[in-house]
């Protein structure tokens, strides 16, 4: 343990044990999960606090080996044991970081709360023509100086102990994550428990966004990640008709038909959201466009566009009682 506190203060970095923690010397690989909490103080006689996130619901994470934009912390993390709580003196050269991480902790752990209003004005920009918007942490930019990170490490998840977020997955392991992101949404869709079906194919449609991003629009590696999106918005198209929320509907099935504009399923499910969200016309023209490419669905067309001729009879009929009864009060 010597030995940490030496390689420390090499870096200008002192470090104080405030409560020892549990096991054996920390000695973890890249993908290590830390929760921890932390509190920053300036070195002043009144250790003026300038962040604590004990304020917030929850605690931090941050995984050993991702880079994190601060990246003392990490350095400093790697240094304690589960449980511990540990206060470290950090040399400024080592800060430079720390005002545009704080304003933007801030703002996503007081969106969370409700606490801080969208920002448009970001990185060094922010800094450098408008300020980051809290005078404390302007102060600490126009005069840099030592600061005291008081860290708790509350839990540590070894590698591979954890799923990992999206984000942190390379490119191989996301496409590898979308055949179980399948699987498990039809088993929750057979259970019929629509929205935690939906939330897992809603997941394969964001990965495949990401990835799609990367490439090309036009290329054929764009092409087969926008063709495998299509079963996942097919899918959560009918996760959310049949929990009757039908504008998400349109929408994905209107994205499929984009690209694929006889796909038969994105039409019949689009003209059911349609007659839900009451567009009869738009829902007759999906149907019968559905009956010219698929003859053997002929008769289920035909059944629904007599369902929709029913509802605007029934439609019609109550918007004349309503017009009497206007007639009538006056």
């Amino acid at each position: 343990m010597a030995d940490i506190f030496a390689a420390l203060e090499k870096l200008g970095i002192y470090k104080k044990v405030l409560h020892a923690g549990v096991g054996d010397n920390p000695d973890y690989e890249d993908g290590t999960k830390i929760y921890f909490h932390y509190k920053t103080t300036k070195c002043d006689d009144e250790r003026t606090v300038i962040d604590d996130s004990h304020r917030y619901d929850k605690p931090m994470e941050i995984i050993l080996g991702k880079k994190f934009k601060l990246e003392v912390w990490e350095a400093l993390l790697k240094t304690m044991r589960p449980k511990e709580v540990a206060e470290f003196t950090v040399d400024k050269k080592h800060l430079e970081q720390y005002a545009l991480v704080s304003k933007q902790l801030r703002e996503i752990f007081g969106k969370e709360k409700g606490e801080v209003k969208e920002s448009h004005c970001c990185g060094m920009m922010a800094m450098s023509e408008q300020g980051l918007g809290h005078p404390d942490l302007d102060d600490l930019v126009k005069s840099p100086q030592p600061l005291i990170f008081t860290l708790e490490a509350i839990n540590v998840e070894r590698a591979g102990s954890f799923e990992k977020e999206v984000w942190t997955l390379s490119d191989e392991e996301k496409l590898g994550k979308l055949p179980r992101l399948r699987e498990t949404g039809n088993e929750l869709f057979k259970q019929k428990k629509y929205a935690q079906a939906a939330d897992k194919y809603a997941e394969a449609i964001g990965i495949l966004e990401q990835l799609s991003m990367k490439e090309k629009p036009g290329d054929p590696e764009w092409q087969e990640l926008e063709d495998q999106k299509t079963p996942f918005l097919l899918n959560f198209a009918q996760c959310k008709l049949s929990l009757g929320d039908f504008y998400p509907v349109i929408e994905h099935t209107t994205t499929v038909l984009k690209r694929d504009a006889d796909n038969v399923k994105a039409l019949f499910r689009r003209a059911k959201a349609h007659v839900g969200a009451w567009n009869p016309e738009e829902a007759r023209n999906d149907y019968e466009r559905v009956a010219q490419l698929d003859s053997s669905l002929a008769n289920t067309v035909k059944k629904e566009l007599a369902h929709i001729d029913r509802l605007q009879k029934e439609r019609n009929l109550e918007d004349k009682k309503k017009l009497q009864g206007l007639f009538i009060n006056t």
